[in-house]
């Protein structure tokens, strides 16, 4: 069983900046990969960015377009940690954002956080 906590997340202004955690605990492996979903209101939860490492060394990530160049996606092997830093964010980021255990094609495999509140006003 692998245990996933989110925090992070809190109410910034357009053009700001969050960076989000997500820790694991319990079963983790030096292979594997990990991704941030999001879901905004009255939406269907989508993907924003993935990681894959292997032996601890980060050999894949990815983003949805909408996203990219203001998102970065990195992982601290020692702390279990995985992080979404959000630069520029625009009032749409707004959402409830969760992450995952994600297989080789950066699908979520069922262990989810509780995910954390991000807001971003006009």
């Amino acid at each position: 069983q692998v245990q996933l906590v989110e925090s992070g997340g809190g109410s910034v202004q357009a053009g700001g900046s969050l960076r989000l955690s997500c820790a694991a605990s319990g079963r983790t492996f030096s292979s594997g990969g990990m991704g941030w979903f999001r879901q905004p209101p009255g939406k269907e939860r989508e993907f924003v960015s993935g990681i894959r490492w292997n032996d601890g060394r980060t050999y894949y990530a990815n983003y949805a377009d909408s996203v990219k160049g203001r998102f970065t996606i990195s992982r601290d092997g020692a702390k279990n940690t995985v992080y979404l830093q959000m630069n520029s964010l625009k009032p749409e980021d707004t959402a409830v954002y969760f992450c995952s255990v994600v297989n080789q094609s950066l699908r979520p495999t069922g262990y989810w956080g509780q995910g954390t509140q991000v807001s971003v006003s006009s």
